[in-house]
């Protein structure tokens, strides 16, 4: 399952911890990503279901990214699909998340 961007929401710790309810994996990844991302994150702020499950649970960046904006108001699953592949959107974000270029490279390749 890939979000919007091409992260692989099976593999993400968020998406992990609340598909098993385990508050033990949230609060670690909490701690990590208060670290990584340079803000306080909680516990308790750490659930999701996937960017484009159309549930309401998903990790607060998620809810106002501009990336799955983008993608959502062109109706394409992820970003591998679109013809202005990459963007300057996918650009900036790729420098901090190499392995969602990753991702969209390899959807890319199966089309």
């Amino acid at each position: 399952m890939f979000a919007c961007c091409g992260l692989n929401c099976s593999e993400c710790p968020t998406y992990l911890a609340t598909q098993n309810d385990n508050d033990a994996a949230r609060e670690k990844v909490a701690g990590q990503w208060s670290k990584f991302f340079g803000m306080a994150l909680k516990a308790d702020e750490m659930n999701c279901d996937g960017c484009m499950s159309g549930s309401q649970r998903m990790f607060m960046h998620c809810q106002s990214c501009q990336i799955r904006d983008c993608c959502q108001s062109k109706q394409l699953k992820t970003c591998a699909e679109c013809d202005d592949y990459p963007c300057d959107k996918l650009e900036g974000f790729f420098v901090l998340m190499p392995a969602a270029q990753k991702g969209l490279e390899a959807l890319r390749s199966k089309n």
